[in-house]
């Protein structure tokens, strides 16, 4: 079986999996969390803030990391290449109107996060080694009983697969190839292929010397490195967009349009554009995808109701404020005109437009710190999923079937890759959406007695 045909199969895998039922039971399923609480999360962005600067941190509670450190490692996973990959290729495959998709999950993602990280500390397993873990599988397990157990195997099963670094070493490499590489001589397919393979083996030697620590080292790590790319990478945007100033609200209103029109898009089918935005959103903020309630269920807290009002922050910061700006530093500068390049390497030439002869360099120096926060975080998502199935004793195995497949990620298309990611986080998405459906009014009684305790009516 050639290539090609690999990345149809995953590719028709993928648009089958993300068809018309999953759309409605992401954003559906958004929009019924966000009314059933009467839009309760939103109202606490104050208290949640304060939760995250650690005004209610316990040292003495129940947890591998703080609320800050749980929030970074989740963020970890979401603002990497989701926010500066997965952006350009919402815009190559859907168009502009693309993001005001991603828009919308982030909205009703703000709901949908609040129950599921609420749900993750509130009905924490023991595995097989006793360790308390947060997780859907858990969620499932301890909350649903035996009969539900296929949804959890299925969820652990898919977020092993799914959280596999694929995407992240695959954009990683195409940058550093296409800045370095390239302009240094390599021009052939096989130079390309052996250059992939050796940066490949390379960062899969750096990943096993930060993953051998543990969710400590991990929590560590991300607590470190998402704080500050966060403030780098906007602060670089918001210079590319100051020195666009006159263009930015054309891109404003070219993203709404086309939202309903899809006249970017080849044939003008509004439904690809949704579509696509939908894909990628799920992709960049993870709400309802399942993992991010696996970092936020390693929370040292005694109330799930408060780890819930953390969560909720994420697909604010990494949707609607740093995938805005990779959007609109990408239309802007025309990027997403620019002949055939696709996904990091579109990013890379609006960042090389604004501020030629430095810009591809200043976002490699970025990928480097998203892409391998992100790719320490999935590790643990992975190490947690393998454990749930095949017994937490046998878990530390996964850490070299995870550095292989950052070598397979570097030598992959990114056709496959995106095709083999979105199929998964798909799967993901059925039995993460279900049991939160089903468990909401667990979680509302549960936020009507947190905030009552704490005088927040």
């Amino acid at each position: 079986m050639d290539a090609q045909t690999v990345e149809k199969i995953l590719g028709d895998f993928a648009a089958f999996m993300w068809g018309p039922p999953l759309i409605i039971l992401l954003v559906g399923g958004g929009l019924f969390f966000l009314l059933y609480s009467r839009a309760t999360p939103y109202r606490h962005f104050p208290h949640a803030l304060r939760v995250l600067r650690g005004d209610y941190d316990d040292p003495d509670d129940h947890g591998d990391i703080n609320h800050f450190q749980a929030l970074s490692t989740a963020l970890s996973g979401t603002l990497g290449m989701g926010n500066v990959a997965g952006v350009a290729v919402a815009i190559g495959l859907g168009g502009p109107g693309a993001i005001f998709w991603m828009w919308v999950t982030a909205v009703v993602g703000v709901a949908t996060k609040f129950f599921t990280a609420t749900l993750a500390v509130m009905y924490r397993g023991r595995d097989s080694r006793g360790n308390l873990e947060g997780g859907p599988m858990y969620v499932i397990r301890e909350a649903l009983g035996r009969r539900w157990m296929p949804l959890a195997w299925l969820f652990a099963i898919a977020a092993l697969i799914g959280t596999t670094p694929i995407f992240q070493v695959n954009q990683l490499v195409q940058l550093v190839r296409d800045v370095f590489a390239i302009p240094a001589g390599l021009a052939t397919a096989d130079d390309h292929f052996m250059f992939d393979l050796f940066f490949g083996l390379g960062l899969a030697a750096l990943v096993f010397a930060v993953v051998i620590g543990h969710v400590h080292r991990v929590g560590a790590v991300t607590g470190r490195l998402v704080p500050s790319m966060v403030l780098i990478y906007l602060g670089i945007t918001v210079f590319i967009l100051i020195r666009n100033y006159e263009k930015v609200t054309g891109a404003l209103a070219l993203i709404f349009t086309d939202a309903f029109t899809g006249s970017a898009v080849a044939g003008g089918a509004v439904g690809s554009v949704i579509i696509m935005g939908i894909r990628r959103g799920a992709f960049s903020n993870e709400a309802g995808i399942g993992t991010e309630s696996l970092a936020h269920g390693a929370a040292k807290t005694r109330e799930p109701v408060r780890e819930g009002m953390v969560a909720m922050l994420g697909p604010v910061i990494d949707t609607m404020i740093v995938c805005t700006c990779t959007a609109l530093a990408i239309i802007v500068t025309d990027a997403w005109q620019m002949g055939d390049a696709d996904g990091i390497t579109m990013t890379a030439k609006a960042f090389e437009a604004a501020i030629p002869g430095a810009g591809s360099y200043l976002l490699t120096f970025m990928v480097v710190l998203l892409g391998m926060s992100t790719i320490v975080s999935f590790w643990y998502y992975g190490t947690k999923c393998l454990g749930f199935l095949i017994g937490a004793e046998h878990q530390h195995h996964y850490v070299w079937v995870y550095c292989t497949l950052v070598v397979i990620g570097a030598v992959m298309s990114l056709e496959m890759v995106v095709g083999f990611v979105d199929g998964m986080y798909a799967t993901m998405a059925i039995p993460t959406m279900v049991s939160a459906l089903v468990l909401a009014p667990r979680v509302m009684k549960a936020t009507k007695s947190y905030l009552k305790r704490h005088d927040l009516d």
